[in-house]
């Protein structure tokens, strides 16, 4: 008679840990990112911080290709990065099959993510020299990104906290990523508004160019994403 279970019928199951380490990584070189911008530029980087309060960043720094300038390129690769992390959370809560079994699905989330901006920018600098409208639209894109590039501040802040206080569930991630397109939607509407005399004596061609590439680009995106996280 055993008194122990023998050795041979213990059950062995494999202990599997997930690490985000590449994320750290990443996330710690968005923070360097943003220090470097802060060293080289500080002035404009205490106005950038203080947009939400002041009109101030976007009205000086928005002339002469300031989407082209280096602080806005450091703070778009940041914007990158961030955001890629957050899809890639949104897919380990939504697909976690194609998180796990796909090792290179950041890379591909970013990638996508950057050429889906940059392919957009491009068409929007086309239209604008086809209807003679650079400096204009110039200033209008600067505030576009000057917006998404404060809320990818948010949004490196939300990566730290779904990463390392409170383990993102599908329903919190959802309600942070609406929140930050309501944001998004409200900066866009202030732009809009400060922009309100050009818009009301080209109505039909701001109809035309909202529906064209401000709406229905996202409306593609979604149907994508959403197609992708329910395989």
């Amino acid at each position: 008679m055993y008194l122990y279970p023998k050795i041979d019928s213990l059950d062995y199951t494999e202990r599997i840990i997930e690490t985000n380490d590449w994320a750290t990584y990443l996330l710690v070189g968005c923070f360097l990112l943003l220090a470097v911008a802060k060293y080289f530029y500080p002035k404009r980087f205490d106005e950038f911080v203080l947009m939400p309060l002041s009109n101030k960043y976007l009205s000086v720094y928005g002339k002469d290709d300031a989407i082209y300038h280096p602080f806005s390129m450091i703070l778009f690769v940041v914007q990158v990065v961030c955001v890629s992390i957050f899809i890639y959370l949104l897919f380990e809560a939504f697909n976690p099959t194609e998180a796990q079994e796909n090792p290179w699905l950041f890379v591909q989330i970013a990638t996508g993510y950057a050429t889906f901006v940059l392919i957009k920018l491009s068409i929007e600098k086309i239209v604008a020299n086809i209807f003679s409208m650079d400096a204009i639209i110039d200033q209008y894109l600067h505030q576009k990104l000057s917006h998404r590039n404060f809320l990818a501040l948010l949004i490196f802040l939300g990566n730290l906290f779904f990463l390392y206080f409170y383990p993102g569930t599908s329903f919190s991630l959802l309600i942070f990523a609406l929140t930050i397109l309501l944001f998004n939607t409200i900066a866009l509407i202030s732009s809009y508004k400060k922009n309100g005399n050009l818009v009301v004596s080209n109505f039909f061609h701001f109809i035309v160019y909202l529906c064209a590439l401000e709406i229905s680009p996202y409306i593609i995106l979604y149907k994508v994403f959403f197609t992708e996280v329910s395989i």
